[in-house]
């Protein structure tokens, strides 16, 4: 699933129709604009003399420069720092945002100063590892050369019975559990990071709340669901984010939690209904397509209750909007 990444991310831009798949902010300006106004009440309320903005994997830059508009208005501007490996996407992302510093991994954002994280559908997109329930005990699934189809899974030789959770180990012979090292890794470096530098982060993606039983990986192509053995490197490979494991790594390390919530119900809880009407009354041409986008990004049988919002923040500083109490 790496090595299958990053020759797909590398060789193209993946987005939009013209594309394999559509991420929520090209689906309309509103989304950045969302995740603006929630960083600037969070700046607003904690003041820092200096900053930064951090996105994970920024896509095309469109959720940058819609967020960092809106905070623009609010009198804010933060240095801007990427997260990108991808040639191909940071020429994308420079067009919209020429201020941008890129960086290769974590290690190299910067120490002195908070940061305000943004992940949108990040994690889904790092390789997970996968354990099948087998007559012989838990086994790690593993990838084989398929001369028909490419590759395929099947159970290896390793035993895993020590990684599953104790409520899972007597489940159905066939049952997978996944887990995410690199998941795991990264909300651990930025927690350290946060809990020492102050600031927050924001993930954004689609995703379970609870440890679960169930093999999510899949592929796109095409706007179509694909095989994710054939092709590789031809199509996009992502897995189901566990909410519950980002959520107790950062508490681990002395962060805070708000959510996992609905992206619907946080997206609300926002205004972005009251903005939606906004920006039909100045593009009445364009009224039923910004309808069309609100209800694609809030409606629970779309992306309102699939995809989930989860914020961590450092012990002294606001708590976030959007969550509820």
């Amino acid at each position: 699933m790496r090595v299958a990444n990053t020759a797909y991310y590398g060789r193209a831009d993946p987005l939009g129709a013209e594309g394999d798949f559509i991420t929520a902010p090209e689906i309309s300006q509103m989304f950045g604009e969302m995740v603006g106004i929630w960083l600037s009440d969070l700046w607003l309320r904690q003041r820092p003399a200096r900053c930064h903005y951090v996105e994970l994997g920024p896509g095309r830059g469109t959720l940058a420069a819609d967020a960092l508009r809106t905070m623009r208005r609010f009198g804010w501007t933060p240095s801007v720092h990427f997260v990108e490996n991808s040639p191909a996407l940071r020429a994308k992302q420079l067009q919209v945002v020429p201020s941008a510093v890129f960086h290769d991994t974590l290690e190299s954002l910067p120490t002195d100063t908070p940061l305000f994280v943004v992940a949108n559908e990040f994690f889904d997109a790092l390789p997970v590892r996968q354990m099948v329930s087998t007559q012989g005990g838990w086994r790690e699934r593993v990838v084989v050369r398929n001369n028909e189809a490419g590759f395929a899974a099947m159970s290896g030789a390793t035993a895993t019975d020590d990684l599953i959770p104790e409520q899972f180990r007597s489940a159905a012979i066939g049952s997978i559990y996944e887990v995410c090292p690199d998941a795991s890794s990264i909300m651990q470096q930025l927690s350290v990071r946060l809990a020492k530098q102050g600031g927050v982060m924001l993930v954004i993606d689609y995703g379970y709340t609870q440890a679960a039983l169930g093999d999510t990986v899949q592929a796109v192509q095409s706007h179509q669901y694909a095989d994710p053995f054939t092709h590789s490197g031809q199509v996009d490979l992502t897995a189901h984010v566990d909410f519950f494991e980002l959520s107790n790594c950062a508490k681990k390390y002395g962060l805070l939690v708000a959510g996992p919530n609905d992206q619907g119900a946080w997206l609300s809880g926002l205004g972005i209904d009251q903005r939606a009407q906004i920006l039909a009354a100045s593009n009445p041409s364009r009224a039923a397509d910004i309808s069309a986008a609100r209800n694609r990004l809030v409606a629970p049988d779309a992306m309102g209750a699939l995809f989930k919002v989860l914020a961590v923040y450092a012990q002294d500083w606001p708590q976030p909007q959007g969550f509820g109490l």
